[in-house]
């Protein structure tokens, strides 16, 4: 059968949500639609078997529900198994619901659980409800869905054309579990393209989403191998958050004839149910920009307690944004380089590129996958592209077996202008990829060329070094009335008894108010002689506050020094303190003594900041300025036809003035 009959068959199963108009909302069509379908079409795969399995549920009634069920599992030789002798064909019409969620809860625990999560219980009733649940059934009874008229891979491809009609019609908040069609057809053509060796006959291939959503991902990658691919076998796997999602998901992964097993329901971050798995592809589109506070302590405690051992040794990102804790996970479910390596398509917005200095934890996780030469190439998507959001996006591509030529590097492809207009905007999806831009954007990859949308770098190309820059403390003091009024009202000193106060103040006034010290080192002595000539003993918390109000930079003063000690190391002022980023693997001392001392020649490096993981001075740090990368500079308009424009629009302004006072 060709793809054309497989898209009216979908077509005609979407169309029975015509009865649905005015007793249902347009974005609740889906929830309906996809259960009885996957009803319909299990069903049809279980009718040559029916009669086995009624005759065994018969004959093992009286055994444990586990091994009863593994004895009805062998007679459907299937998957799935009903032991009911019902069918959607032979469903009362005066106790339809009834005899339905029968029918339903008589499926073996998968499928059971799948109905559960697409809470089809409530909808039956709702449909009852509105006297439509019997017209339902009989359309799809009617509807010929059998594997002798559908292959699995073909009923596959109806169920993503009405997932994919569900997502369009709930565009509201389609954006949390679907991914659009093209966004996933160019991520995994990007992550597959070239992989031959992987994809021989008779081969397994694994693929991998750990926020598997409706599973597209998981199908686009299934189907792409069927169509370049002879006689290989995919398995897929993933795991998904939002209930609704997995059941649809799974529904999918039965249809298509996938063990169902390998799809699980769950937080990824917080607990991985495919632990001990590793893959040969993983595609995945997590949430942007979505904190994990909710999972924060078992993250935290995976990342001390496991470190490199765990998922996420090299760093934890900031709260507000989980994006790069996924990218972690999926490194972590790599296959041995020895073994064939793994590749990844992960689908990111723009923060996981830069956000994080050098040190952070985004910086360090950054560091993790570009000095262990994991990204291959990075892919700028037009904005507009998904259906909840219009934010630019990024496909990150990467892999632990990268072809010679590309070891050590890393390509950055601008697919910016890449993007045709639909015709009607899904939510704030406005733009989207047609099949020739995903060729050329993939193309372009392929090619692994110096052009104008695409750029190579050597992997320390985005790594630098942030050294610490001092300049020295100058202090000057003066003991004004104004200063030691503010002294007085620190915290500290309010510690003070009012006699201890008067005699404070009575040494302060003692002081000459009309000089200024340059020297801190002179004053702190004359400042301890008046104290003491007045019996006034400051803690050194008070003396400090003192010093703070009576002090005043100063760049006449002399430098303060380490314990005010002449020949003292000089004391840094905080107050002046920068930061400089040297280019990975140039001298920092040849940077400094260029960049920053003709400037600044009392200027000197912070030698105690040092780098933990290197040990070298300065706090490495790495970074991806996408955008920089391909800035083109556009020189300003001439004045004179600035100037010009501006005259036309000024005599327009006057002439309408006229106009109006005529």
């Amino acid at each position: 059968m060709n793809p054309i009959n497989h898209a009216q068959i979908a077509k005609f199963l979407w169309s029975i949500a015509e009865l649905l108009r005015g007793d249902f909302k347009q974005s609740q069509y889906g929830r309906i639609i996809l259960p009885f379908t996957l009803l319909r079409r299990l069903e049809c795969v279980m009718e040559p078997t029916k009669q086995a399995v009624l005759n065994a549920a018969k004959k093992h009634q009286d055994k444990p529900d586990q091994v009863r069920e593994k004895l009805l599992l062998r007679a459907a030789k299937q998957q799935f198994y009903n032991a009911s002798p019902l069918t959607m064909g032979t469903l009362s019409d005066t106790q339809t619901a009834d005899d339905l969620m029968s029918y339903v809860q008589s499926f073996s625990s998968d499928a059971r659980e799948i109905f559960e999560h697409f809470r089809f219980e409530e909808f039956v009733q709702q449909l009852a409800a509105s006297n439509l649940l019997f017209q339902v059934v009989q359309r799809f009874a009617a509807t010929d869905l059998s594997p002798q008229h559908i292959s699995n891979f073909g009923m596959g491809l109806i169920f993503e054309e009405l997932i994919r009609e569900f997502a369009e019609s709930s565009n509201e908040t389609a954006g949390e579990h679907f991914t659009p069609r093209d966004i996933v057809r160019l991520t995994t053509s990007l992550v597959m393209t070239g992989q031959d060796d992987k994809l021989k006959p008779n081969s397994i291939v694994t693929i991998y989403d750990p926020t598997a959503g409706t599973g597209g991902f998981l199908s686009e990658g299934d189907e792409y191998i069927q169509e370049i691919g002879e006689q290989v076998t995919v398995s897929l796997h993933g795991q998904e958050l939002n209930p609704e999602s997995y059941a649809i998901c799974k529904a999918d992964m039965l249809i298509k004839g996938q063990k169902v097993s390998n799809i699980k329901l769950g937080n990824t971050l917080s607990e991985d149910k495919l632990a001990s798995e590793h893959f040969d592809f993983m595609l995945s589109n997590p949430p942007f920009g979505v904190e994990w506070k909710k999972v924060k302590k078992q993250v935290t405690d995976e990342h001390q307690q496991r470190g490199f051992d765990g998922r996420f040794g090299p760093g934890l990102p900031r709260v507000s944004d989980g994006s790069l804790l996924f990218l972690l996970h999926l490194v972590s479910k790599m296959r041995d380089p020895r073994d064939g390596g793994s590749r990844i398509g992960i689908i990111l917005n723009g923060s996981p590129l830069f956000t994080g200095g050098a040190g952070s934890g985004e910086s360090e996780i950054r560091r993790y996958l570009l000095q262990n030469d994991l990204v291959e190439a990075i892919v700028a998507l037009p904005t507009d592209m998904f259906y909840n959001t219009g934010i630019a996006t990024y496909v990150w591509v990467l892999s632990n077996h990268k072809p010679q030529t590309r070891r050590g590097k890393v390509q950055l492809i601008d697919g910016t202008e890449h993007f045709s207009k639909m015709r009607k905007s899904l939510g704030s999806k406005r733009q989207y990829l047609n099949e020739e831009q995903i060729e050329d954007l993939v193309r372009i990859y392929g090619r692994f060329e110096e052009t104008a949308k695409s750029k190579i770098f050597p992997i320390e190309a985005f790594g630098y070094r942030r050294i610490t820059i001092e300049r020295p403390l100058q202090l000057a003091f003066q003991v004004t009335e104004e200063r030691v009024k503010a002294a007085l009202a620190e915290k500290q000193m309010q510690k003070l008894d009012g006699e201890e106060q008067s005699r404070l103040i009575t040494a302060l006034n003692g002081m000459d108010g009309e000089t200024i010290h340059l020297n801190r080192g002179k004053f702190i002595k004359a400042l301890k002689a008046a104290l003491k000539a007045q019996n006034v003993e400051l803690k050194a918390p008070q003396l400090k506050a003192l010093l703070n109000n009576l002090g005043e930079r100063n760049p006449e003063a002399d430098i303060c020094r380490v314990k005010d000690k002449a020949k003292g190391e000089p004391e840094p002022d905080t107050g002046l303190r920068d930061y400089e980023n040297v280019p990975l693997g140039e001298s920092i001392t040849d940077y400094f003594e260029r960049e920053v001392k003709p400037h600044v020649p009392d200027a000197w490096i912070d030698q105690g900041k040092c780098d933990q993981l290197d040990g070298e001075v300065g706090i490495v740090g790495f970074e991806i300025p996408f955008n920089r990368h391909f800035y083109v500079f556009e020189p300003p308009r001439p004045l004179e036809e600035i100037d010009r424009d501006l005259k036309l629009c000024t005599d327009r302004i006057k002439q309408m003035i006229e106009e109006l006072s005529a």
